[in-house]
C-alpha cells in the first residue's frame, strides 16, 4: 500500500523514548536544545503581525517566481550584503524545505546522488529519500577549526552525482565555507556540470561581527543559495523562504526556466506573507541583534564553565545557533544525553544525530535563555 521511499524506521530511539517519558512525568526539565526562537523571550517590533493583514492580500494575483515586491526586498537583502541580484533570479518558496524538493526535483533522476557534508542537520535524509535522491556524506574535518575534507568530496564525486550540498555556516559545527574551499569546489564541480547548494539560513549570525560572505554572487559553477525568514527574521512561524539561482549564463538561464514550471505548479507561498516581506527584512535586525547578544552571552558563559575544566573543551563556533561539546566517552553520546536526562534533569543533543564520526559529542543551542544556560552547564559539567 506504501511506497518504499517512506519505509523508515519510525521506532522512537531510546533518547527520545526518555524525553517523552520525562515529560509525561511532569518532571522539571532544563532544555539546552531549545533552538525555536519564538519561545526564548525575545522581543519582536510592533507592527509584524499587522504586517501580514494588508487588504491586498485579497487578491489573487499568482507569480511562479513569488511577487515583485517581496523578490525585491530579498535583492535588497543582498544588496546589504554587498551582491547584486537580479530580481529574476529568485524564487520563493514556503520553506527551504520545499526549496528542497524543487532542487532535488530540478537536478536529479530517481537514485542521482547529492554530496553533503557530515555531521550535519539530520532532515536532510528524510529530505533526499522523499525525492528518491541518495545523500552521499563527505567529512568536515576538525584541527583548530572546521575544515572541508576536499580530497574526499572529489574521491565521492561519480557519474550519478549531481550536486554539492554546503550549509553556510554549518549546523551544528557553526562552520563557515572559506573561500579557498568555495573556489576550490567551484573547479571541482564546473567542468563536470554539478550544481552547488548553499543552505544559508543562519549566514547572518557570525560570532565575530565580521560581514558574511554569501555563496548568491557565485558565479563560477551553477549555484542555487537557500535562505529564509524562519532564520533571518527569527520567524519560523512565517512560512517564507527563497532560493537564488546564479552561475554560468547558459546553465543558469536554463535552470530559470525549468525552475518555473516547478514553481508554477505549486504556488504554495500565501500573498499575505509576501506582501509583508519588505517590512520583515528592513526591521530584521531588531531581533538579530538580541540573538547575537543572547549568543554571545552563552558562549561566554560556556566558556567561564568549561574553561577550568579538563574533562571537556568547546569546539571552535564562527556562527549559527548552537555549540559543541566534546566529552569524555565512557559509552555511546545517547546513553550519556539519556542518563543526563534522567539524573539531572537536563535536556541535549548526543553527537550522532547529526552523524559525528564517533562518539564524545554533544550539542547545545546558544539561544537559550542565559539562566537556563548557565543552570544546565553547572548540571552538565557535575554529571560528567
Amino acid at each position: 500500500m506504501f511506497a518504499r521511499r517512506t519505509r523508515w524506521e519510525l521506532t522512537p530511539n531510546r533518547f527520545s523514548a526518555a524525553l517523552e517519558r520525562a515529560r509525561a512525568s511532569g518532571k522539571q526539565l532544563l532544555d539546552l536544545t531549545e533552538s525555536n526562537p519564538t519561545r526564548v523571550g525575545l522581543r519582536y517590533p510592533d507592527g509584524w503581525l499587522q504586517a501580514l493583514a494588508d487588504p491586498a492580500g485579497l487578491q489573487y494575483q499568482p507569480d511562479a517566481r513569488g511577487t515583485p515586491g517581496a523578490r525585491e526586498a530579498v535583492a535588497g537583502y543582498y544588496r546589504e550584503l554587498g551582491v547584486e541580484v537580479p530580481t529574476d533570479a529568485i524564487f520563493l518558496t514556503t520553506s527551504t524545505s520545499e526549496a528542497y524538493s524543487f532542487l532535488f526535483r530540478l537536478l536529479c533522476d530517481p537514485d542521482d546522488q547529492v554530496l553533503t557534508g557530515a555531521p550535519s542537520y539530520p532532515l536532510f535524509d528524510f529530505l533526499a529519500s522523499i525525492q528518491d535522491v541518495e545523500l552521499v556524506s563527505y567529512p568536515l574535518l576538525y584541527d583548530h577549526g572546521w575544515q572541508i575534507d576536499l580530497h574526499s568530496v572529489g574521491q565521492r564525486m561519480g557519474p550519478r552525482t549531481r550536486a554539492v550540498l554546503l550549509v553556510n555556516p554549518n549546523n551544528p559545527t557553526g562552520s563557515y565555507v572559506k573561500a579557498g574551499e568555495r573556489d576550490r569546489l567551484n573547479e571541482m564541480c564546473a567542468p563536470h556540470g554539478l550544481a552547488v547548494i548553499a543552505d544559508e539560513v543562519f549566514l547572518d549570525y557570525g560570532v565575530d561581527g565580521r560581514p558574511p560572505v554569501t555563496f548568491a554572487g557565485n558565479q563560477d559553477a551553477l549555484t542555487f543559495t537557500l535562505s529564509g525568514l524562519s532564520k533571518v527574521a527569527a520567524l519560523p512561524q512565517v512560512k517564507l523562504s527563497w532560493m537564488v539561482v546564479s552561475g554560468p549564463k547558459a546553465a543558469r538561464d536554463e535552470a530559470l526556466r525549468r525552475l518555473e514550471v516547478i514553481a508554477d505548479a505549486y504556488l504554495s507561498v500565501s500573498t499575505a506573507v509576501q506582501l509583508a516581506t519588505p517590512k520583515l527584512l528592513a526591521e530584521r535586525s531588531q531581533v538579530q541583534e538580541q540573538i547575537k547578544g543572547r549568543v554571545r552571552e552563552n558562549l561566554a558563559e560556556l566558556d567561564r564553565q568549561v574553561g577550568s575544566r579538563k574533562e571537556c573543551s568547546r569546539l571552535q563556533v564562527e556562527g549559527g545557533w548552537y555549540a559543541v561539546l566534546r566529552v569524555p566517552v565512557t559509552g555511546s553520546d545517547e546513553e550519556l544525553a539519556v542518563r543526563l536526562l534522567e539524573t539531572a534533569g537536563l535536556i541535549v543533543h548526543p553527537g550522532h544525530f547529526y552523524d559525528f564520526p564517533s562518539e564524545g559529542y554533544l550539542v547545545l543551542s546558544l539561544i537559550s535563555r542565559p539562566q537556563v544556560m548557565r543552570e544546565g552547564l553547572q548540571r552538565l559539567l557535575t554529571s560528567l
